[in-house]
């Protein structure tokens, strides 16, 4: 039988690790982390090295900077079920639904976007990043630059979000599509076999 004291500490021991791959593969710096998170860059610096163990007022708002669960932060044990369970995000009016747990990289969402009115505003912006994009459902307005496009089911478009940019609906109804967004520049590599 294992000693719970001991099998604590050795998931513990465990974590620091852990944040410091999170850190690194996002490749932020501990003072990035710090802004974000309020922890400060000392603590940060010794939960990653495993001179101090991490406690959950801790942990939660790392999990959320690095957008995992915190059951990855301490490494639980896997529950059998390779599901994602998706917790739906509403933002403007649109609602995501997150398709991947994984810290940093590419994400992956579904995302569901309501038809567009008479008078509604094309606000293009731009940020960090590269994105694809998938139409499942719909006609989906994609304003690129200065170039104003129409994609139906079963067209994909992929961009650098340098470039400004705004993804709507056309007025027919809403849409739904496949979103991939890779917010250090990665794109999505597509093999064939030839």
């Amino acid at each position: 039988m294992t000693d719970p004291i001991t099998d604590t500490d050795s998931v513990l021991a465990a974590v620091g690790p852990r944040l410091r791959t999170l850190r690194t593969r996002r490749e932020a710096t501990l003072t990035e982390v710090s802004d974000a998170t309020g922890i400060s860059v000392s603590t940060l610096s010794r939960l990653e090295s495993g001179q101090r163990k991490p406690t959950l007022e801790q942990l939660l708002p790392l999990a959320r900077e690095y957008r995992v669960a915190l059951d990855d932060l301490v490494g639980a044990p896997e529950t059998g079920d390779p599901r994602i369970t998706l917790r739906p995000i509403d933002r403007h009016g649109r609602t995501y639904l997150p398709l991947t747990r994984r810290a940093g990289g590419l994400q992956a969402y579904k995302v569901v976007i309501p038809t567009a009115r008479p008078g509604d505003r094309v606000t293009t912006g731009s940020h960090e990043g590269y994105e694809w994009l998938y139409v499942l459902d719909g006609r989906v307005r994609l304003v690129l630059g200065d170039r104003d496009l129409e994609l139906a089911p079963g067209e994909a478009a992929e961009f650098d979000t340098h470039l400004p940019h705004w993804i709507g609906t056309t007025d027919r109804g809403p849409a739904e599509v496949l979103m991939l967004f890779g917010k250090q520049g990665e794109r999505a590599h597509v093999r064939t076999d030839d």
